[in-house]
């Protein structure tokens, strides 16, 4: 990363250096026109033939035997230069016999006028100014021409000892397991080659966001000792039709030549979507790309050793020919890392950096649902909070901060602008979150409660940790929905229906979206059944008002449900407020002790 950003840093001052040299050529010039222009100016209207003679002060001149050349045109004058080296102009009599005389008495005869260097200099100029203008014109043509000729040019260096392996990946043991086959292959094709296997030429990588993709494609690479070449799909994608095409078959060529290799191409939905059959430019464009590098997959033998991998987060968006056997022949799911993977992740990114006092298996417990690179964003917000404190060592304190900057933002220094009555609205919602999540969801541990802003945008913010689990049943779905609603429940018990504010905006949106979810994709629901609405496709406006109805009726339903709890433990949401507003953050055991003592 860092020899990329210096080698385009080198790039960069390159193209300076040639701007300015092209820029000094143009300004010389000009300045070399504008000098010649002038001199010619000068010359014709300022410098004269310095003599004027009568023909019959020439003649006196010539018989003498003081001319030494005669400038002999056709022209009314003529230029006579004597031996003593003075010019002077005469009238030209037009005459072969003067010619022949003087050329009989050893006088030189030119039959061009006379140029004075004073007349030689602005011509010189001019030529010379010409030609920088030439030069230069030949040379912009041919960066341009080299600009068109280039837009289909493949920027994807090959990268060689990696010195990344399945050590520097932690977790995803099972993703790990499934590529280490290829990695055999890449060492030893000798002897799968002995079993008539081949190696498969595509491997797919599909999983959320930041679970480590592409740490795992680099340390296939790595371990086998091969060159990685790294592409995005978006840079296959032109406004050019066939560059992107072009630029497949470049990548392939270049990746021969090493005769092993990986090929990794990031995102590829952006060039392997489901091709739909339009013929749109843009649509065009792409489905060429997507022919390219298929047909390539197919082309080349699996015995050069080379492997295609690629990743996406949307397996279901990719094109079925791209998935067959023969083109990626091996879809590898990459899953949020579970507890222990995620102590392992935390313990390597921990590794080279000072830590004291911190259990990494509490902190792995508490970081439910975060992926790899969610991880390493939060040691590194500890560590950064550490070294802001000059603390000799990244503690516990510093995770707590990071895990809060993670999840919810920055807290706001500067709170004086806040309202009495606007923290206390907050301190109710918050409560209220917290209190259902604890009397509805007690194995969700509540880690936080707050009504301090963020710079996220949120006034306040409850904290709870879910369990790792596989799946999410119908129940617990239910039970999330009435801990979304718990905030605007709290609003308007206490102050009243009429003034509940636009706080619960965030938690509404997500309950609106877990309850359309179970009815139209878990089929959770009574309008759809067993159906799921993206397979099913257009419905009539029946069929959608019947699922608007049984959202609305579910979510009613349930708000009224979380309003009577909050009813029946009102002292609970009292004491905790309290402890809100006077503390403005409480933590798990300071939560547990509150509600121990209304019990």
């Amino acid at each position: 990363m860092t020899s990329k950003f210096y080698s385009n840093t080198l790039m960069g001052k390159d193209d300076t250096v040639k701007n300015k040299i092209k820029n000094k050529y143009i300004l010389l010039a000009v300045i070399t026109m504008s000098l010649s222009i002038i001199l010619m100016l000068l010359t014709n209207f300022v410098y004269k033939v310095e003599k004027a003679k009568t023909y019959a002060q020439f003649k006196d001149d010539f018989n003498h035997s003081l001319v030494e050349k005669i400038y002999y045109t056709n022209s009314p004058k003529m230029q006579v230069q004597l031996k003593d080296g003075t010019i002077y102009e005469t009238d030209n009599p037009r005459s072969l016999q003067l010619k022949e005389d003087a050329l009989k008495n050893g006088i030189e005869v030119s039959e061009q006028g006379y140029i004075s260097p004073v007349e030689i200099l602005p011509m010189a100029l001019f030529g010379i100014s010409l030609v920088l203008f030439i030069t230069i014109a030949i040379k912009n043509s041919k960066i341009t021409s080299k600009g068109i000729r280039s837009v289909d040019s493949l920027d994807a260096a090959e990268i060689e000892n990696l010195g990344f392996t399945f050590k520097d990946v932690a977790g995803n043991e099972e993703a790990k397991e499934s590529v280490k086959d290829i990695v055999d292959f890449l060492k030893n094709p000798e002897k799968y080659n002995a079993y008539g296997a081949r190696m498969p030429k595509g491997v797919i990588l599909y999983g959320e966001p930041g679970t480590g993709k592409t740490l795992l494609a680099k340390s296939v690479a790595g371990e086998a000792g091969v060159p990685f070449y790294a592409m995005s799909g978006s840079d296959f994608v032109q406004v050019y039709v066939g560059v992107g095409a072009s630029r497949i078959r470049q990548l392939f060529k270049k990746a021969k030549t090493h005769g092993r290799a990986v090929i990794f191409i990031d995102e590829i939905d952006a060039i392997g979507k489901k091709r739909d059959g339009s013929s749109t430019g843009g649509s065009d464009e792409r489905d060429q790309t997507l022919n390219a590098l298929l047909t390539e997959m197919s082309g080349f033998n699996e015995k050069e050793g080379i492997v295609v991998m690629a990743a996406t987060n949307r397996l279901d968006m990719l094109d079925p020919a791209l998935l067959r056997p023969g083109r990626f022949d091996r879809h590898i799911e990459v899953n949020l890392p579970d507890v222990s993977a995620r102590e392992k992740i935390l313990s390597l990114h921990l590794k080279n950096k000072p830590h004291k006092d911190i259990s990494i298996k509490e902190w792995a417990q508490k970081t439910s649902m975060f992926s790899g690179a969610k991880l390493e964003h939060l040691v590194n917000e500890a560590a950064i909070l550490a070294c802001k404190d000059e603390s000799e060592s990244i503690s516990n304190i510093h995770f707590d901060k990071a895990f809060s900057i993670v999840l919810a933002g920055y807290e706001k220094q500067n709170r004086d602008h806040i309202r009495e009555v606007d923290r206390k609205i907050t301190a109710y919602h918050e409560a209220g979150h917290a209190l259902v999540s604890s009397r509805v969801l007690p194995q969700d541990k509540l880690s936080k409660v707050t009504i301090i802003p963020t710079t996220n945008g949120a006034g306040g913010y409850t904290l709870s940790i879910p369990e790792d689990k596989m799946y999410q049943n119908k129940d617990y779905l239910l039970k999330r929905i009435m801990v979304l609603l718990g905030g605007r429940a709290a609003e308007e018990i206490i102050f009243g229906k009429e003034k509940i504010t636009t706080g619960a905006y965030s938690d509404l949106k997500h309950s609106t979206n877990l309850i359309t979810n179970m009815i139209t994709a878990y089929g959770m629901g009574e309008s759809l059944g067993l159906l799921t609405l993206s397979e099913v496709g257009e419905l009539s406006v029946s069929i959608k008002d019947s699922i608007v109805k049984e959202c609305k009726k579910t979510i009613d339903s349930l708000y009224a449900e979380t309003i009577n709890l909050l009813v029946e433990n009102k002292k609970a949401l009292e004491a905790m407020t309290c402890k809100l507003l006077e503390n403005e953050t409480i933590y798990h055991d300071e939560i547990k002790e509150i509600l121990d003592s209304i019990q």
